[in-house]
């Protein structure tokens, strides 16, 4: 929403803003989808109930948009929303999404590129659950990462979380951190708060391949 000025967030935040405290449910997965969110402030966590237990989509944060499901008439949520912070939304049925998007073209255009965004990130959660070991799962997505990242003096940075992270991957979040720690201790990353460092892609595109003959060498099993 960077694109609209500081008067038409205000104004559109009087009428459609809500806000939510940490931990809170923004909905449901299963109920009648209502209204779509963009994000002003804050975090959100998507949840998906598979058989037993809960499994986090994505991780999400200002500017994106989420509940899409209630764009389609009579649709239901497919996924639980979890404030991940304090956050602040837009709340927008169906006939107010329309409008929005039809009188700001520029919000229109971010928007469909968040779409790219989306579908680049099921592909790559589809090609993670083809690869059976995990460090492999952990080291594609974060050459995913780097590849939209210019490199800086440090290396390629990115800006993710360990929950985010293992959103992306696939894997729950204690074993994204051992293999994290296991690339740390080998040189291939450096670690600052949220931030993780690739200072040599190649090194890390390298070790990927070895990985994958490994994997193959061992017919596919670990």
């Amino acid at each position: 929403m960077d694109d609209l000025g500081d008067a038409e967030r205000a104004q559109l935040f009087s009428r459609f803003g809500r806000s939510f405290d940490a931990g809170a449910s923004i909905f449901a997965e299963g109920d009648p989808a209502q209204h779509c969110y963009l994000i002003q402030e804050g975090r959100v966590r998507l949840v998906k109930r598979i058989r037993s237990s809960d499994r986090s989509l994505t991780v999400l944060r200002p500017g994106d948009l989420f509940g899409e499901d209630a764009l389609m008439s009579q649709a239901r949520r497919g996924a639980s929303a979890v404030a991940l912070t304090d956050v602040s939304v837009l709340a927008l049925d169906r006939k107010t999404f329309g409008v929005l998007l039809s009188s700001n073209p520029d919000v229109a255009l971010r928007l469909v590129e968040q779409v790219v965004r989306r579908l680049r990130h099921a592909e790559e959660q589809l090609e993670n659950a083809m690869l059976r070991d995990r460090p492999s799962r952990v080291v594609n997505t974060l050459l995913r990462l780097a590849a939209m990242h210019d490199r800086t003096q440090e290396g390629h940075v990115l800006s993710i979380s360990p929950l985010e992270l293992s959103s992306r991957v696939g894997l729950d979040v204690d074993a994204v951190k051992r293999a994290v720690q296991q690339l740390r201790d080998g040189g291939y990353l450096r670690i600052h708060d949220e931030r993780i460092v690739v200072p040599d892609l190649d090194a890390l595109h390298q070790l990927y391949e070895l990985l994958g003959m490994k994997e193959e060498a061992r017919g596919g099993f670990v």
